[in-house]
């Protein structure tokens, strides 16, 4: 195939051809990054396939640089015209934007001693097996989830759909301080999501929940049939929801919604909102801002090792592993929080020049645009107890299962979002429940977690086990 020749051949030597031409063209410094990807996406829907789409893409972008007294004057630009031409045209309007740009005393690239990647290989972020899967294939995957789904239950008699989709992408960065690094990466994944009712109960409402597994090599997903019947589990467990009285309470957060929660600590920490003054963090660092049980960790550079139904052993990289940064700097494991007490913030290069620090190695990095922040895989450390364990010990409060709405505020703190899951009594998850709204502080929230489940797994780039926190509002009837 064509793309998969540019993987092997071109990429990188098209980066480098436009970093020389733009220096050429007067740029002081350039930076240049090429992308690429194949991608498959399908949904079928009581069967029948509703949407099908096989799609390959690829582009450079270039972010030039020119001196002046008082700061670097830049600009940036991307185009999908990878022809002599096309790059050609990219070089000159980046130039000739920068030049009427105003100088920036924080922008440019870092130092070139800071250069760096981490060794591809031994990041095991591509596996080719994706490929052997024909498109029928794939197809069948996603119709099998779902007929796990619908027949897992008689009240199951609907569905929302299942899906199946992959990828494989090349990145390629070069720059004009000698960096010049690429790597692969791979992707596959299917889910469900059926709609539960109860005929036996009149005006009964219709609850839906999904389930999903993906991975870097298609030898790790769950099976379909594993992957429908837990999607038919979650949408039954809704059934019968109902609203509960405001009061305070301890709520429990199961671990895809811990980790949206928990979230909030690294964005709290990220260096331009501290700089900007609009995080509840600006000032902290060093100080206690969460409970002492709270260690929360970024780690752009985990590989994973596990074992196989047949006895072998496979390692891969985590979803946010990659060799280097959208700075061209070597990803690296920093400590957030430790403990409770502030110990580094989410900084790329820009941002920690504002600040008089150094980079953290969080830069992300798109085609176009100057590098923002984020960060590789993250997770909260885990504690001793078992998720039974932990709603065993709550007399009555919530057990959070889904969460609505942007309502956090991280200036303030101020954190409130629409909610459903099941309501604990006496340790025993009891009935369901809908339509209330959860609320509290962060600031009180990170110190009021009181228990932090073993149940770490890391389904996506961040992972946070079970938590319990105390002395949170909730909001019904």
């Amino acid at each position: 195939m064509a793309t998969a020749k540019l993987q092997s051949e071109g990429l990188r030597l098209l980066a480098e051809q436009a970093v020389d031409r733009a220096l050429r063209a007067g740029a002081t410094d350039a930076e240049a990054v090429g992308f690429e990807a194949e991608e498959f996406y399908a949904t079928v829907r009581l069967g029948q396939v509703e949407q099908l789409v096989e799609s390959g893409s690829h582009a450079l972008g270039l972010r030039v640089f020119m001196t002046d007294p008082t700061g670097q004057r830049t600009a940036s630009t991307s185009t999908s015209d990878l022809s002599e031409e096309g790059i050609a045209a990219l070089c000159a309007g980046a130039v000739a934007l920068a030049k009427v740009t105003g100088p920036d005393p924080f922008a440019g690239l870092p130092d070139r001693e800071a250069f760096g990647a981490n060794d591809v290989d031994s990041l095991h972020l591509y596996f080719n097996d994706i490929d052997a899967i024909s498109p029928a294939e794939r197809i069948e995957i996603a119709r099998r989830c779902e007929a796990a789904a619908m027949s897992f239950d008689s009240r199951i008699q609907n569905s929302v759909g299942a899906s199946f989709d992959s990828s494989s992408s090349h990145r390629s960065m070069v720059n004009s301080r000698g960096f010049s690094a690429d790597y692969r990466r791979s992707y596959c994944g299917f889910s469900a999501s059926p709609i539960a009712q109860d005929g036996s109960i009149p005006n009964s409402a219709m609850q839906r929940d999904y389930w999903s597994t993906s991975a870097r090599t298609f030898a790790l997903l769950e099976t379909p049939e594993a992957v429908g019947q837990e999607a038919a589990r979650r949408a039954l467990r809704r059934l019968g929801a109902r609203r509960v009285p405001t009061q305070q309470c301890p709520v429990v957060f199961a671990p895809e919604i811990a980790r949206s929660l928990m979230a909030n600590l690294l964005n709290a920490a990220d260096g331009d909102a501290i700089y900007r003054n609009a995080s509840l963090f600006a000032g902290r660092l060093g100080e206690q801002v969460a409970g002492e049980n709270i260690t929360m960790v970024d780690d752009g550079t985990m590989v994973f090792d596990r074992t196989l139904a047949n006895g072998s052993s496979i390692k891969f990289g985590g979803f946010g592993t990659s060799p280097f940064d959208g700075d061209g700097l070597p990803t690296q494991r920093i400590v957030i929080v430790e403990r409770g007490i502030l110990k580094n913030l989410m900084l790329n290069t820009y941002t920690a020049r504002k600040l008089n620090m150094q980079s953290t190695h969080k830069a992300s990095r798109g085609l176009a645009g100057a590098p923002g922040i984020g960060g590789g895989n993250y997770y909260l450390e885990p504690g001793t107890e078992t998720p039974e364990q932990i709603i065993g010990g709550v007399k009555s409060g919530l057990y959070v299962l889904q969460t609505m709405g942007f309502g956090v505020n991280l200036v303030t703190g101020d954190y409130s979002q629409g909610a459903s899951g099941l309501w604990i009594e006496n340790g025993e998850l009891a009935y369901p429940v809908e339509e209330i709204t959860i609320a509290g502080n962060l600031k009180d929230m990170f110190r009021n977690v009181s228990a932090i489940g073993n149940d770490l797994e890391f389904r996506s780039s961040g992972a946070v086990p079970t938590i319990r926190v105390e002395g949170m509002t909730v909001a019904g009837s």
